[in-house]
């Protein structure tokens, strides 16, 4: 399907006019309507009469000055005039420390001439469908849960695997079992398949199967009617008849106590409830995602988990990976987080020191993803610099003392800065001077280190 992408309006300031003419003939493919004017002076007028969604602001309009300070004024006289038009900067100065300056007072982002056409687009793109969400925000709010994704899926040979089994899986109704340790995100993993099946336009249910009393878990599951026990004072609709259309995700289905796994095992194979107080039958169309962190063959082998249910729920079984068998994707998760967590606590750190990588690389992280999570917030909102050094991560000693002496071969610190220097790459899209930048070495430097890791 080819999506129309002409449309929002821009503005571009900038006191060059070989560029205003140039971006007056790239823009309107993608624009619907495109203005250019040399200067600031008439910014605010043009804000009331034009109504952009973006405008595009150079940084420096005075001859000699290069200092960026007047495209930092004028980003807040724009988000004072019109809060909800996005500002992206353009400069032909690669400063990351300016570009987080800007991004304190509201830019969007960042673009460094000369551009790059695909880049340029993309990003001047986002910046107008984040202004046209807040005129829509209801729309936007579909667009956006349509469009995001909490998984990441790295890049170990396991994980692209189970990508390719749920590329398969996900346009079906085959019930899905999930397992792996705890904190490796099997709740996302069951959400991702959610998004990408013919079922995603209704909220997935999910359920801490694990977590319900025996007293509650029928009325939880399977609903009960007005009276059905004390306190019972309206009909309630269980788990179940809410996930009719849509995905149920049981999580923790192995700590189930034997003798109420029969009731779950009823309604899966009839897809029928009873609600408890009733009689009356009521046909349920779900599609079953199940997870657990325990080993649910031991536990039929052993006679606590039933075996028709385990197999009634384990038509495809996926099993997530600890996060110490994938160290490539410990650095991009923390990137990940770290980004996330400068939102949330209006921080700005920028990567992780070399050594800290080795670091966390060498790290057992027992609670895997959610773990390192916790570490990476906890390191953002203390840290007093912009690069995140291993004193700055509050990390278990024993388990670290442990992983060094049960540790085969010890990486090196090179491993870790040609890993800091490729994310760094595809950060910055290659753009070398703002690589330099963010890693605080030079060109020349970057130049040799490029050349002796053969990126």
């Amino acid at each position: 399907m080819i999506m129309n992408t002409k449309k929002g309006r821009i503005l571009v300031v900038d006191d060059n006019a070989g560029i205003r003419s140039t971006l007056k003939i790239l823009l309107p493919a993608h624009f619907e309507k495109v203005e250019a004017i040399p200067s600031p002076a008439t910014l605010i007028s043009q804000l009331e009469k034009f109504k952009p969604h973006v405008v595009l602001l150079d940084m420096n309009f005075n001859t000699n000055i290069n200092t960026g300070n007047e495209g930092l004024f004028w980003i807040g006289e724009i988000k004072k005039a019109a809060p909800k038009t996005e500002v992206v900067l353009f400069t032909a100065y690669a400063d990351v420390q300016l570009a987080v300056e800007g991004m304190k007072k509201g830019a969007f982002d960042f673009v460094v001439k000369p551009w790059e056409n695909a880049k340029f687009i993309a990003t001047l793109s986002a910046a107008r469908d984040k202004a046209l969400d807040q005129e829509n925000p209801t729309i936007a709010t579909s667009a956006k849960s349509e469009k995001s994704s909490g998984m990441f899926w790295g890049t170990s040979p396991q994980m692209e695997n189970i990508r390719r089994n749920i590329e398969k899986i996900a346009p079906t109704d085959a019930t899905v079992l999930i397992t792996g340790e705890n904190g490796t995100g099997k709740d996302v993993l069951a959400n991702e398949i959610h998004k990408l099946s013919a079922r995603s336009g209704k909220k997935m249910i999910a359920v801490d199967a694990g977590a319900l009393t025996e007293t509650l878990f029928e009325s939880e599951l399977f609903g009960h009617v007005k009276g059905a026990f004390t306190d019972a004072k309206a009909d309630h609709e269980g788990k179940f008849e809410l996930a009719s259309g849509s995905t149920l995700f049981l999580d923790e289905i192995g700590n189930i106590p034997l003798h109420l796994q029969a009731k779950l095992l009823r309604a899966i194979q009839n897809r029928k409830i009873t609600k408890v107080g009733d009689s009356k039958e009521i046909p349920v169309d779900i599609r079953l995602i199940c997870a657990t962190n325990m080993n649910l063959e031991k536990l039929v082998s052993d006679g606590t988990f039933r075996e028709d249910l385990y197999y009634r729920i384990n038509t495809v079984h996926l099993q997530l990976p600890p996060l110490r068998e994938r160290p490539d994707d410990i650095l991009p998760l923390s990137e990940r987080f770290i980004a996330s967590f400068n939102t949330k606590y209006h921080r700005h750190v920028k990567g992780i020191a070399p050594d800290a990588v080795l670091t966390l690389r060498k790290y057992p992280w027992q609670g895997n993803i959610r773990e390192l999570q916790n570490v990476i917030e906890k390191a953002v909102i203390l840290s007093d610099g912009d690069t995140l050094k291993t004193a700055d991560f509050q990390l278990n000693r024993a388990a670290m003392q442990d992983a060094a002496t049960s540790a085969p071969a010890p990486e090196n610190l090179e491993s870790a800065e040609k890993q800091v220097i490729q994310n760094a790459m595809t950060k910055f899209g290659g753009n070398l001077s703002m690589v330099a930048k963010s890693l605080n070495i030079s060109r020349p430097t970057l130049y040799s280190k490029l050349k002796k890791y053969g990126i």
